[in-house]
């Protein structure tokens, strides 16, 4: 009985209850990168969302789960890409003088201007307008440079820099054509893939049951194709093979756009998703989509019926899925933005070939990611490399702003919301070290006897029976949050919730805690945290190194450094009674200094033993370093405005030394004055003398008495 679980359905845009087509059995498939850059954050923000969505499916509920993920390897993007790219490099090895670099990025800004003067999208013209300014500058200091006989090699190497997009560009319209050979594209493409596979790896995001590449599928592809042609809903023009949107339309068992049916008419997302390399010509609509497009010189073929050529972009997915997968699948996912038209033409497509109109139940589509509230854009150069964001925050603070933010919804990648997820994972971090030093005290105080399983099960009191009824009521309430949608937002509130409760109890009853009740809710907590994706090694109680040898060697070390621990309290005790200000900075230097440097952190109590620490060295180092910078900046301040004191105090000692009589003959605006040097005339706007108002002349006359009070004061100090 109970709640069932529901998932968010972009096809029916509501949630709906979850209820895989065979048993408990999950067909997942994820649209994987287009690999001919390095993986930034929107990849991130995709593939960790969906990795939380499939472990907690997995992991939490249960499924059973086959998960279809693939690589673009072929694609308009990748072809101008990697023509460019080894354009360029071939450009630039060539030894080629000053003269003729000069000529060839001078040509090549025209077509580059053109561009950016014909650009109407505001964004993108900014963009190109400062790659151009760039370019300029730099062409202009070698310029000078060459004829004054300056540093010309720097400025050269500056100058083929700032030059690269559009000498690169023209390069590509010039001799684009003249790339032949298969492996420029496939260089590209592993080493692109390769650096997917790493940031993968490095967030911690599981892999796909099943890796599937375009380049390994085009007998596929063709065969598909051909099928739809069969099927009445596409057709060839001169090598190429178009899908016809308006007879899959008004056919009755279909209905195109299922997902954005209001962006039919969106002919700029069309556009780009054919592709910039793609021609168009003998289409019968511009609605109509390439599922085999005829290459031309300087791309990539392979055989077909209709001639040399490659697959189109959305017919990949299609093909890769069924083949995998089969004709209906429970899950299709990937981001928010490949709604339309790529996944509306994804089913189009698969209802075509299949005869059928349900391909898939499912669709999950994370949400955009934003830079400090910016869209991001590889198109505007507005975006973060995952090895950028791996170089400020640690995977699992990357997942812990995640987790903090609905999967479907747009998440803003900022310094406040990192500083969030770095202060949560701190919370948690403290939680854990608390309840593993509340349970050594109480093993140490149980002793080895043979009674210690007894002194170990105390009778639960009333705090006891609130603290499991805290336990039970968070449980039930991460529970529901998973059940709806996978809302971890919601659980990460419960569970942070539990922590403080714990937090309140320990703090409450100190040495007398119930260590069973502790180790059980910190184990659940650890537990939805390995769910997660948060905890990857095999610690049965928080955080872990992911390494086991070095639980193993935390757990050996643990008696030694708590009778440290306890001996450096005798000796701050000894130093403190005796007035022995070395000894306790030694005692202090141990703390501060060398026990981080060993991977342990020292928390000194009133009252009660220290707390031991067992944490990451670089975490220990990185928190030191935080806290030396934030007492700097404080020193910083403090310097500041002590300066800016004596600032505004020797001006106003300055001020009160002015005799009244010479106060007012600074200001220009001022003319004549009487005998006491208070204004009697101003300067009008038209250059001429004016008479002081009586007014003006009452609120001067009481400036000078104030004056003449602060200069006699002054004169007698």
């Amino acid at each position: 009985g109970g709640s069932k679980l529901v998932l968010y359905n972009s096809l029916t845009r509501k949630k709906e209850p979850f209820v895989p087509l065979v048993g408990r059995q999950v067909k997942w498939y994820m649209c994987g990168p287009t690999v001919y850059d390095v993986p930034h954050m929107g990849h991130a923000r995709s593939y960790m969302s969906f990795d939380i969505v499939r472990r907690v499916l997995s992991d939490y509920f249960g499924f059973d789960i086959m998960y279809v993920m693939n690589i673009t390897d072929i694609d308009d993007k990748i072809i101008v890409r990697a023509r460019r790219y080894h354009l360029f490099e071939e450009y630039i090895s060539q030894d080629r003088s000053t003269e003729d670099l000069l000529a060839d990025i001078a040509a090549s800004l025209g077509p580059f201007r053109q561009k950016r003067d014909g650009e109407k999208d505001k964004d993108k013209k900014a963009m190109l307008e400062r790659l151009v300014g760039r370019a300029e500058q730099a062409l202009d200091a070698l310029e000078k440079a060459s004829k004054s006989g300056g540093d010309v090699d720097s400025l050269r190497k500056t100058l083929q820099t700032e030059a690269k997009d559009p000498l690169s560009a023209w390069l590509d319209a010039v001799k684009g054509a003249s790339v032949c050979d298969h492996s420029i594209f496939s260089r590209l493409t592993q080493r692109m893939e390769a650096f997917f596979h790493r940031d993968m790896d490095a967030l911690n995001i599981l892999p796909a049951s099943c890796l599937t590449r375009v380049s390994e599928y085009v007998p596929e592809v063709v065969a598909y194709t051909e099928k739809i042609i069969a099927n009445g809903f596409a057709y060839e023009v001169d090598g190429s093979v178009y899908f016809d949107v308006e007879k899959f339309d008004s056919d009755p068992n279909h209905y195109y756009a299922k997902l954005v049916p209001e962006a039919v008419g969106d002919m700029s997302a069309l556009a780009e998703g054919e592709g910039e390399l793609a021609s168009g010509k003998g289409k019968r609509s511009d609605k109509d989509f390439a599922l085999w497009k005829a290459s031309k010189p300087g791309e990539p073929a392979w055989q077909s019926p209709w001639g040399k050529g490659r697959p189109g972009w959305h017919i990949e997915c299609s093909v890769m899925a069924c083949d995998i997968l089969g004709e209906k699948l429970d899950i299709h996912s990937g981001g928010v933005d490949l709604r339309f038209p790529h996944h509306d033409n994804e089913i189009a497509q698969a209802e075509a070939c299949h005869n059928h109109d349900a391909w898939v139940q499912y669709f999950l589509h994370a949400g955009h990611l934003t830079i400090e509230g910016c869209k991001m854009s590889k198109s505007l150069k507005n975006f973060i490399t995952i090895q950028e964001a791996l170089e400020r925050y640690g995977s699992r603070q990357l997942r812990l702003a995640f987790l903090t933010h609905a999967w479907n919804a747009t998440l803003d990648y900022s310094e406040n919301v990192m500083q969030e997820a770095r202060q949560l994972e701190k919370f948690f971090s403290e939680f854990f070290h608390h309840v593993k030093d509340a349970l050594r005290v109480q093993a140490s105080s149980a002793g080895n006897d043979e009674l210690a399983s007894v002194k170990a099960n105390q009778k639960w009191g009333a705090p006891e029976k609130e603290l499991h009824a805290q336990f039970v009521e968070k449980k039930a309430q991460v529970h529901e949050a998973l059940l709806d949608s996978i809302n971890t937002v919601g659980a990460m509130k419960s569970l942070r919730e539990l922590a403080v409760v714990v937090n309140s109890y320990m703090q409450q009853h100190k040495l007398q805690v119930n260590s069973r009740l502790l180790e059980d809710i910190a184990t659940y907590i650890t537990q939805v945290f390995r769910v997660f994706g948060l905890i990857t090694g095999d610690s049965s109680l928080g955080w872990s190194s992911g390494d086991a040898q070095a639980l193993s060697r935390e757990e050996a070390a643990l008696p030694f450094v708590s009778e440290l621990a306890n001996f450096r309290e005798l000796v701050r005790a000894q130093a403190r009674e005796h007035k022995l200000p070395a000894l306790l900075a030694a005692c202090d230097r141990l703390r501060n200094e060398v026990l981080p440097d060993l991977g342990v952190s020292l928390e000194d109590r009133a009252d009660m033993p220290p707390v031991v620490k067992f944490v990451d060295r670089a975490t220990l180092l990185e928190e030191r370093l935080r806290e030396q910078a934030a007492q700097e900046e404080k020193q910083h301040l403090k310097a500041e405005a002590k300066r800016k004191a004596q600032e505004q105090q020797a001006l106003k000692e300055a001020k009160r030394r002015i005799p009244p009589s010479e106060m007012f003959r600074s200001d220009e605006k001022f003319t004549q004055f009487d005998e006491q040097g208070i204004p009697t005339h101003e300067r009008a706007p038209d250059g001429t003398d004016k008479p002081i108002s009586g007014k003006q002349r009452k609120r001067l006359v009481k400036l000078y008495d104030q004056q003449k009070e602060l200069y006699e004061k002054s004169q007698q100090s």
